[in-house]
């Protein structure tokens, strides 16, 4: 027979932080108040497990059980415990309460147990002094939750408003103390809280109050009594909870009497007899009856052996989070097995090697196998709406911070530069400047006439000497031929020295010291070489200075101008003070704190300053230390200080958080000054510890002592592998070159180490455990997005001081969400699996939880950012570590890793919408593929085609804001060119959109293949031969003309450019629409046009670079091939390319004022406005009333050219003139010119009086009735339709196919807005196929700007037979992230003599402008009915398509129609004949 522990002890110990958490009451304080139980503590538990030297020391926390096993140091997965404040009892029977406040502060509370006649003491010591600390406090008498004031107290009580007490404290040293006296006998509690008065500060016991049980008075035992049926009830119960176990006699009185002495309890804190016979007889209140820890009987299993066999079977179900019943369920199933082991006549001792060993049987149920968070191998994520994560922090555009600052002067080298640049020309190989501490050295190669020139040249001031050999590959020094040498030079083993001579150049009022070395053999490569100057080596950053004589050198420098699109004048002081940087690490962190407000008043361009400087150095492109011994604890002090200003930022500034974060990865987390002190001290203990005092670990040791850096976490990481692999000292190397520490590196620290390790074997253990402490020292500094390290930030650790080393201490972060320290323990357990599905859910879902905190002001806000951004990291390398777990997986788990990465990278982005919509959608395109519905593939195409475009745009926000900076600052610090051109690139890999890139390119053939699309989407299908051309952008060869047939590749192509002559076919992967002006374009000059999907085919492509390929299109596909031999010959003499010109007999005609400033729809002729005008005219009273005709008026023909004539714009005519005079002569920056002085027309009375009538009689809304502001925004409009006559698109177009532009005529058709729902354009003739018995149509939501204009994504587009008007078929969804919506309004439409020409297609080269600026929208589909709603989009497509069969049969040709839906019903705002 045994029995069990007291009670108490179990409730307690299984149930602290529920009842912390979960039972909190509102007291008389108004504050909320947890209780803190008298029981036997957890501390006692462990203590006790210590004491008989149990291999296993447990604790509980909260609902989970943690345990601390002795572990081998150096592991990735370190259990993860959660502090919580406990009460201890000590071996005096007193309680003692210890609490880890804030900053550090202590505080502990013990209570003296009463003997019969004295009284009970409350001692509160807390390590904290101020002459203003008060005790606000107040006790609970009986079972009231009101506060009572008792008659005794301490000197200086003050009562405060009748509802408590303040005491002052008593201060001594560091510490403060009170003493209280508690004589009541019916006081059962005593509450309070700390209150520095001064300052206003309150110390909460976890935001709630201090609550101490006091113990129950013998002698109010000894005077009440319990009837004998109760007790025998109460022991009853006991047994019942206990198992119902067999006791001896002298169990059985232990038993029934401590069941008396618990009632007896109950009734003396005020229950009546009456209410505990009624708990009793009540199911639901037996738990309310605690058993007495003062009064628990022997055990024969042990307390600890129970808390341990706990804590195995909990870890075995999967550590769930367990309710109060169920932990005490759990408890005494871990005591059954406990004592069924013992009654087979095992031993205690036997029982507590098998506990350790695991080998007791234990049998856990299923239902506990689940958690709040966890499931069995991963974990359950909350259900969020992705818009609680939205932000619309975007910054001032760049334009607006920029200051224009004066040109610097040039330095002598620079001058001297210069100077040899213009009398060299364009010979040069390679250039370079170098800092030299506070002074330059100059590095010329150039090429004249075949010999091999080069320059050095320096200001310094001392004598200086050139030790320098010549290379015939890279790296290697051979002495240089005799023919080569300068004169005085002295040839030594190998090399050569030359000593520098003071010269100058003509006209330059300065000296400079230079050689000149000239090379007239064939043959060398380079030259490497090194500085001497007073005894004294000077090097490149450690190594040899080299000079490459290659044309195609990556080092030579160029000279990013005046730093537009910069901070210029920030990056010219940080590169003042870069000398005084490369000191330590102190000095560099320091300048930067000291330039973060100056960066703030620059705006984001400030901050991108700071990002490339800091950039630069952690990639060791600048000095980390030089001469200058700095002590740890001060690098530490120096992080410390910047990271807490750019944490204010972050709070202050949201519109800057995205940068803030990227400086804060690459500077490290900094920390108390106790924190870097321990890397000089802790290195001196592993010496001592493990016998290891000289060879490298010395000289890694004074390189420590002498200034730390990032390195030396992977030195430290470099013995570990080397320890770990058996000694092998290939694993050392391997570590430290993947990393970027070479041996020249290692020599280059100002203390060198020359050394390789050299350990014996029975130092393995030992240095392992110690290296591995070490490691978390050096991350707690270095390394910000160290997740183990950040982990360990966020909930706390302690490491005690050996001898003189300091300890550490770092308290958890408070309020923490509940459950989060089981999360992070989660995701550290599961950080380096190979499937990385389940990691990647509890990464973000540890992301989702602390996201609320990283927008408050919070005391340890850094660390929470740097666990968030140590996390965002973790999701990166998991992904692509996790690659080969997609190999073989199915599209829906692709889409599923898609929607987390970009989860990922929406919470790290400032500016998310887009984002957010993304994730929207692919939530959507996950479900629509599990619902098997028949377009999920075509969905998720559009949804995948959309996250590109977002991502290119975050792409070219990095080159718009951190590429100049990068450039301007690289040139300024001499940074290696090709880190600078990277820069950008290398920014976006180090993020998740590298990581998102990957996985799209690996999902997009998956859904084309499922959705049948193909490779290709042709837009225009035409047979050509031509020789095939590789372009970054069409917009930049539009106005080029080939000389022979040509085949373009263009990587972006927009929708509005031209296509230059001689081009037969536009090959791009880029996705313009299928109505857009480029590919109305391309099918009426017969131009071959299609997007390419698949990067292999384009590479392919790419690859026959000037060859003649033969594309041979159908209307989905494109064959092509190699045109060779008789082939080519043949296709010469073929039609390849007829000249893009209009017959002979097609001619503008010039049109003449016809008296009339504005005229209705009803008075549209041909003399009189264009065909737009006319046929939008011809619809009215035509088509059904169920389509929508908007009313137009008109400014015709000549109205332009009358205005100008007037005599208030003389001077614009006549500025004019000069201007057409300039672009006839070929300077086409005339026609900006132009346009500009257009707009400086002034409207005749005349003019503004007769469209003010013709627009009221037709029931339009007149601009000038709302202000004259109103109607100047209208004239400016009209202005601008008139101008847009010589973009250079338009002018361009016109020239090339020989119309003459001076007679190109402009009318302005002008009709009101309707506030579109929907904007569509239809070909009644499908243009892919030319299938006629077939509608084409695309929709966008919004105005059709979107659709006409160049904004990127693709339109949803459809189909639809003729006959079956009700049938459309959806070819794909839409990828357009910006709709365009606007206010009623007007626009003003251009409507020119040279549109829709017979041969010649003149439509959408000019420009329609609405009155007022449409407002961009980013659009969410995922709420879209168009989308979303089948019925509702089958109804409005075939409408769409029904309006297009009716206008072309009213036409009587195929149409080129363009509409807009409101409300459901369709407008057509005009229509054209299909080309």
């Amino acid at each position: 027979m045994s029995n069990s522990i007291g009670r108490d002890v179990l409730h307690q110990s299984l149930l602290c932080s529920t009842v912390f958490e979960h039972q909190s009451k509102r007291h008389s304080s108004g504050i909320p108040a947890n209780s803190l139980f008298q029981a036997v503590s957890i501390n006692q538990l462990a203590g006790a497990s210590a004491a008989r030297k149990s291999p296993l020391s447990t604790k509980f926390y909260g609902t989970s059980l943690n345990a601390r096993p002795k572990m081998a140091m150096g592991r990735h997965r370190p259990v993860l415990i959660t502090p919580r404040a406990v009460l201890a009892v000590d071996s005096a029977s007193e309680l003692a309460g210890k609490f880890n406040l804030e900053g550090n502060v202590e505080l502990q509370v013990t209570v003296g147990a009463p003997t019969p006649g004295s009284l009970t003491q409350v001692n509160i010591e807390i390590s904290y002094s101020s002459n203003s600390l008060l005790l606000h406090w107040g006790a609970i008498r009986d079972k009231k939750e009101k506060w009572v004031l008792p008659s005794r107290q301490p000197d200086g009580t003050k009562n405060y408003k009748n509802r408590a007490l303040r005491t002052p404290f008593v201060s001594s040293a560091s510490k403060s103390f009170i003493k209280i006296e508690i004589d009541d006998p019916a006081i059962v509690a005593v509450e309070f809280l700390i209150l520095d008065e001064a300052l206003n500060k309150w110390f909460k016991n976890n935001g709630a109050n201090f609550h101490v049980k006091l113990p129950i008075r013998e002698e109010l035992i000894q005077n009440v009594s319990v009837p004998e049926d109760l007790v025998q009830t109460q022991a009853y119960l006991r047994w019942e909870r206990k198992g119902k176990q067999i006791y001896t006699p002298e169990q059985e009185k232990e038993e029934y009497e401590a069941a008396r002495t618990e009632l007896l309890e109950e009734i003396v804190r005020g229950t009546s007899v009456e209410d505990l016979r009624a708990k009793l007889t009540n199911k639901n209140d037996r738990q309310e009856i605690k058993e007495s820890s003062s009064h628990g009987t022997k055990n024969a299993i042990p307390d600890d052996l129970v808390q341990i066999q706990s804590y195995i079977r909990w870890e075995r179900a999967g550590k769930p989070n367990y309710s109060a019943d169920q932990q005490l369920r759990e408890f005494e199933e871990a005591r059954k097995e406990l004592q069924s082991e013992l009654e087979k006549g095992i031993s205690l001792d036997e029982i507590r090697k098998k506990i350790t060993k695991g080998e007791i049987q234990t049998k856990v149920s299923d239902q506990l196998k689940t958690k709040k968070y966890f499931r069995t191998e991963r974990i359950q994520r909350k259900q969020r709406d992705f818009m609680q994560i939205l932000n619309k922090h975007v910054a001032e555009p760049t334009e607006k911070k920029y200051i224009s600052v004066e040109p610097k002067a040039l330095t002598p080298v620079e001058l001297f530069v210069k100077a040899t640049e213009e009398q060299e020309g364009d010979s040069i190989l390679n250039k370079k400047i170098y800092k030299l501490a506070d002074k330059e050295l100059l590095v010329l190669a150039h090429k004249p006439g075949g010999k091999t020139k080069i320059h050095l040249v320096t200001d310094f001031k001392e004598p200086l000497i050139l030790h320098w050999a010549l290379s015939k590959k890279a790296g290697e020094w051979l002495a240089p031929p005799p023919s080569v040498m300068p004169a005085g030079s002295v040839s030594l083993s190998g090399a050569v020295e030359t000593k520098f001579t003071t010269s100058s150049l003509a006209d330059l009022p300065y000296q400079v010291q230079s050689i000149e070395i000239e090379i007239e053999e064939e043959g060398y490569v380079g030259m490497p070489f090194v500085l001497q100057s007073g005894g004294n080596w000077i090097k490149n950053k450690g190594s040899d200075f080299y000079v490459d004589f290659s044309y195609e050198s990556k080092q030579v420098q160029q000279d990013f101008g005046d730093g537009k699109g910069t901070a210029k004048a920030l990056l010219e002081k940080i590169a003042g003070l870069e000398i005084e940087a490369q000191k330590s690490f102190m000095h560099r962190f320091n300048i930067a704190a000291d330039l973060i407000q100056e960066a703030k008043e620059a705006g984001e361009l400030g901050f991108a300053g700071i990002l490339v400087w800091m950039r630069f150095m952690a990639t060791r492109q600048l000095i980390w230390n030089k001469n200058y011994n700095v002590k740890p604890r001060e690098i530490s002090k120096a992080q410390d200080r910047l990271t807490d200003l750019l944490q204010n930022v972050y709070i202050s500034n949201p519109e800057y958080r995205e940068i803030v974060r990227m400086i804060l990865s690459t500077v490290g987390r900094g920390g108390e000054g106790d924190v870097g002190q321990r890397i000089r001290d802790e290195i001196l203990v592993i010496q001592r510890n493990n016998n290891c005092k000289g060879g490298m670990m010395e000289e890694w040791h004074q390189k420590l002592h002498n200034n730390t850096s990032p390195d030396d976490v992977i030195i430290c990481q470099a013995l570990i592998d080397y320890i770990k692999s058996d000694f092998d000292i290939s694993a050392y190397w391997k570590t430290l070159n993947d990393n970027g520490i070479t041996k020249q590196r290692l020599l280059s620290y100002d203390r060198a180490i020359h050394s390789e390790p050299n350990f014996r074997r029975d130092q393995k253990d030992g240095l392992l455990r110690d290296l591995g402490n070490y490691m978390r020292t050096l991350k707690a500094v270095h390394s910000g997005a160290d997740l183990e390290s950040a982990i360990t930030n966020c909930l706390g650790y302690r490491s005690e001081g050996q001898g003189f080393m300091v300890g550490v201490q770092i308290n958890p972060i408070p309020n923490l969400p509940s459950g989060f320290p089981e999360l992070l323990q989660f995701v550290s357990e599961h950080v380096e699996d190979r499937n990385v599905e389940a990691l990647l859910e509890g990464l973000l879902e540890a992301r989702q939880e602390i996201r609320p905190l990283l927008f408050k002001h919070n005391d340890r806000l850094k660390d929470l950012l740097f666990l968030d951004i140590a996390l965002e990291s973790s999701v990166r390398t998991a992904i692509e570590r996790g690659y080969e777990e997609l190999n073989e997986a199915g599209p829906e788990k692709i889409m599923y890793f898609v929607s987390l990465i970009l989860e990922n990278l929406a919470l790290s982005s400032d500016d998310n919408e887009d984002l957010i919509y993304c994730l929207k959608g692919w939530s959507n395109a996950l479900s629509t593929s599990k619902s098997k519905s028949d377009n999920w593939a075509l969905f998720a195409k559009s949804v995948l085609d959309r996250t590109r475009l977002a991502l290119a745009s975050k792409a070219d926000w990095y080159q718009k804001v951190l590429q100049p900076s990068a450039e301007y600052l690289g040139t300024l610090l001499s940074v290696d060119k090709w880190a600078v051109d990277i820069f950008t690139e290398e920014m976006i890999r180090a993020g998740s959109a590298a990581a998102l890139s990957l996985l799209l390119n690996r999902l997009d053939p998956v859904l084309r293949k499922t959705a049948s699309l193909g490779s290709w989407q042709v837009i225009s299908p035409v047979e050509v031969f031509g020789y095939v051309a590789v372009v970054d952008e069409l917009l930049a060869v539009q106005d080029k003309s080939y000389d022979r047939p040509t085949i373009l590749l263009a990587r972006r192509v927009k929708g509005e450019e031209e296509i230059p002559d001689g081009t037969v076919a536009v090959l791009t992967a880029d996705m313009p629409d299928v109505l857009s002006h480029v590919s109305v374009r391309a099918r009426n000059c017969k131009v071959c046009f299609a997007t390419c999907f698949d990067p292999n085919i384009l590479a392919d492509l790419q690859s026959n670079e000037g060859k003649m390929l033969h594309l041979k299109p159908t209307s989905a596909d494109i064959a092509y091939s190699v045109v060779e031999g008789s082939e080519l010959q043949d296709s010469s003499s073929a039609n390849l390319k007829e000249e893009d010109g209009p017959s002979s007999s097609v001619a503008l005609v010039k049109k003449q004022f016809a008296g009339r400033y504005a005229i209705t729809s009803d008075e549209f002729t041909g003399e009189l406005v264009g065909a737009k005008s006319r046929n939008i005219a011809y619809l009215k009273g035509k088509v059904p009333s169920w389509i929508g005709i908007p009313t137009s008026v008109a400014l015709p023909f000549g109205v332009f050219e009358k205005v100008l004539s007037d005599d208030i714009n003389q001077a614009v005519a006549e500025k004019l003139q000069i201007l057409k005079q300039k672009l006839g002569e070929e300077d086409h920056s005339a026609l900006r010119e132009i346009r500009e002085t257009v707009l400086q027309m002034k409207a005749p009375n005349q003019l503004v009086q007769e469209l003010k009538t013709e627009m009221k009689s037709s029931g339009m809304p007149w601009p000038g009735d709302e202000g004259e502001q109103r109607w100047e925004q209208a004239w400016m409009a009209i202005k601008k339709v008139w101008a847009s006559k010589w973009n250079e698109r338009a002018f361009f177009s016109t020239r090339r196919v020989k119309l003459d532009h001076e007679y190109l005529c402009m009318a302005v058709l002008v009709q009101e807005i309707i506030n579109a729902d929907y904007a569509f354009v239809i070909h009644t003739t499908n243009p892919s196929s030319g299938d006629s018995s077939e509608i084409y149509a695309e929709v966008v939501k919004g105005l059709g700007e979107t659709l006409v204009g160049a904004y990127p994504g693709r339109a949803l587009s459809f189909v639809c037979k003729k006959n079956d008007l009700k049938s459309p078929r959806v070819l794909g969804y839409p990828s357009k992230p910006i709709g365009l919506f606007i206010r009623r309004s007007i626009i003003f439409r251009s409507d020119s003599n040279g549109e829709d020409l017979e041969g010649y297609a003149g439509a959408g080269l000019y420009d329609s402008v609405p009155m007022d600026e449409a407002e961009k929208v980013v659009l969410d589909y995922s709420s879209d009915h168009l989308i979303a709603d089948g019925h509702f989009q089958q109804s409005i497509l075939s409408s769409i398509a029904r309006a297009g069969c009716e206008i072309e049969e009213l036409f009587g040709s195929a149409q080129d129609i363009e509409g807009v839906v409101r409300d459901g019903k369709i407008y057509v705002v005009q229509t054209r004949p299909q080309m």
